[in-house]
């Protein structure tokens, strides 16, 4: 991590506009000095495009303090890492853009101690960022490879709290059910019902839902029920496998 570290933070130091993040936020070191590249590049992420946009919960805004995007985005664009917007990670898949990542984990409205299901690994890094607050993280990511690569990258970060399993997320992850908060990262065109039935009473379930046109939904289960809230539009890569009217444990590559 530390050559990774050092790598990036070159990087940071000739591009522009990184630079005068990085410039912006060396007053904010915890110790009273000046942060290294890549913790000021992150500070002004979680700044400028996170809690200006009117995420205040400070959970979330210190997981997102804590996670090395970088290390989970490949290495030759490890440099746009804290930009504010998504990037390919392979596979035709993304990591999210910082903002969308914890908004999402601000709507599941963690404490702390909580059981969460993410379907959709992807790189890991919404997972890590939920491993930060939680007590267990189960994922499931449909694309192999990424599923492979995400479990190594965990494990070798610390993040033994975190579990990766390899398949279709639509029907969820019974074994371990009920589940706090379920996050799903990829947008299918309904709200897939085994997910809502995995859903403790009080728990919350944040995905994206719609075809052409996205809204990112909160759904919040009570004992009499489930309320929706629409919350933005977003923009999301399709879930993939049943969700798509596959067989059950299609959809694999």
């Amino acid at each position: 991590m530390e050559r990774a570290n050092r790598a990036l933070g070159a990087l940071l130091l000739t591009a522009a506009t990184l630079a005068s993040c990085a410039t912006s936020t060396q007053e904010a070191g915890r110790s009273g000095e000046p942060d290294d590249p890549v913790t000021a590049a992150r500070r002004a992420m979680v700044d400028r495009q996170i809690r200006a946009r009117g995420v205040r919960d400070p959970l979330v805004l210190a997981a997102m303090e804590r996670v090395p995007r970088h290390l989970f985005v490949p290495e030759e664009i490890a440099a746009a890492a804290y930009g504010d917007h998504p990037l390919l990670i392979g596979h035709g898949q993304t990591i999210s853009q910082p903002y969308i990542v914890a908004l999402m984990t601000e709507l599941a409205e963690l404490t702390g101690g909580e059981t969460v299901l993410e379907v959709g690994t992807g790189s890991g890094y919404q997972a890590a960022v939920l491993a930060e607050i939680v007590e267990r993280v189960f994922t499931i990511e449909i694309v192999e490879p990424l599923a492979a690569t995400a479990t190594e990258r965990l494990d070798r970060l610390g993040y033994d709290n975190v579990v990766v399993r390899y398949g279709d997320g639509y029907r969820g992850w019974p074994e371990h059910a009920p589940f706090d908060a379920i996050l799903v990262t990829a947008a299918p065109d309904h709200v897939p019902e085994p997910l809502i039935e995995q859903l403790a009473v009080g728990g919350r379930l944040v995905l994206p839902v719609g075809e052409h046109a996205q809204d990112l939904v909160q759904i919040t289960k009570s004992a009499s029920g489930v309320v929706r809230r629409d919350v933005i539009p977003v923009r999301f890569v399709p879930m993939t496998g049943e969700a798509e009217g596959k067989e059950p444990g299609g959809g694999r590559e």
